[in-house]
């Protein structure tokens, strides 16, 4: 059986969703395939929260695409009646003359963006629950906070189906030859027929195109851990407890939202993962890790009962820059991805992008060129 459509989108996760629905929406047909579905545990969008702040430090491009990545959050809140929104306000932690924290404020200036700058005192004052240890100041985003990655996946892709995207459960088999990709074969013997495909397949990538992404995608395993308050406490709830990001310690953490628990999570890269065979189970090295920097951080929470936990992955370009081109061995393929532990906020946006790049052509954002995307891993877009 053959099938065929304006665009085919391969890979429905937030990038996938967001580019499928804004091609759609611009009068295209569209099939978006995934092997597990929108939102599955696989995926590097499938755990139940990701934050979404402004601070990038110098990357001021990304900031500039938060900013506007928020406004369509809201917006898809607005247009479908739920909340995947979450204003927590977002805390970057810092240490005197913190390089990216200075770097933020002055891109925060720039592009007009909402931020206060909190000494030790004021931080003490407002977050009482919080032993700062040697942070001496912060930044403070009040518009920032959290997004509910897994649902928000699962409804824009359902979003996207109700307004003509045509959805298929199957993995594509990697395609090889150059010049024009005439179809994707997939699993369950299908093949989609497209003037244009788009690979958003995450840490898939490297699986579909080895030969040229092996070395420049890396997923590596991610563990991320949920854990509950005492009873009528609500000093962990927002707007009591914002996100916040401490870098120089490489963990970060959300406010328990929804009632799942407070998360926190390392941000260092963990090991190499591959996303359909991995066993998602926990090491008790990184949970003694964080459970460590909880009784350090936040002394109320040393004995807290940890109420789910979770592997993920994040799917990372040599310096954390996203992948968004064309093949160089097919004229009518893209590669987007690159998410590298930061891209999920910026969903929206990136479809928007990716789509008028297709339908109206210019040129890629250097940044996000494939040639721009080494094989030594030298992580600087945090």
């Amino acid at each position: 059986m053959k099938k065929t459509f304006d665009v085919a989108v391969i890979g429905a996760g937030v990038f996938g969703t967001w580019t499928a629905w804004q091609l759609r929406s611009a009068g295209l047909s569209v099939v978006l395939l995934d092997a597990y579905g929108p939102g599955n545990s696989r995926s590097s969008s499938g755990d139940e929260s990701r934050i979404i702040r402004m601070s990038y430090g110098k990357d001021e491009i990304y900031t500039r695409w938060s900013w506007r990545a928020l406004t369509l959050w809201r917006e898809f809140d607005a247009r479908t009646g739920q909340r995947f929104f979450h204003r927590t306000g977002v805390l970057l932690l810092a240490r005197d003359e913190n390089a990216h924290a200075l770097a933020s404020v002055e891109a925060l200036q720039k592009t007009g963006v909402p931020f206060e700058r909190l000494q030790r005192a004021e931080l003490e004052r407002r977050c009482p629950q919080i032993n700062f240890g040697p942070i001496t100041w912060a930044v403070y985003e009040p518009e920032s906070g959290a997004l509910m990655a897994r649902r928000a996946v699962q409804t824009v892709a359902r979003e996207a189906s109700q307004a003509g995207v045509e959805f298929l459960a199957a993995a594509a088999v990697p395609p090889t030859g150059e010049g024009k990709l005439d179809f994707v074969a997939t699993s369950n013997g299908t093949q989609i027929s497209a003037g244009v495909y788009v690979f958003a397949c995450g840490p898939w990538l490297p699986k579909l195109f080895p030969a040229l992404l092996t070395g420049r995608i890396h997923p590596t395993r991610q563990e991320v851990f949920y854990f509950g308050t005492a009873a009528g406490d609500q000093r962990f709830t927002a707007p009591q407890f914002p996100t916040w990001l401490d870098y120089a310690s490489e963990i970060y953490g959300l406010p328990d939202l929804e009632q799942r628990g407070c998360k926190v999570a390392l941000d260092r890269h963990g090991a190499a993962i591959d996303p359909d065979t991995a066993e998602r189970i926990i090491s008790a090295e990184t949970l003694q890790e964080v459970r460590s920097f909880l009784v350090e951080r936040f002394p109320a929470l040393q004995d807290a009962p940890l109420l789910e936990s979770r592997v993920c992955q994040y799917e990372n370009t040599c310096n954390g820059d996203f992948l968004i081109d064309r093949h160089p061995a097919f004229d009518n393929v893209w590669l987007v991805g690159g998410g590298s532990g930061h891209g999920f906020k910026h969903g929206p946006v990136l479809g928007e992008y990716v789509a008028s790049r297709i339908i109206e052509g210019g040129e890629i954002e250097p940044r996000f060129a494939l040639a721009t995307k080494e094989t030594v891993r030298q992580r600087s877009v945090y």
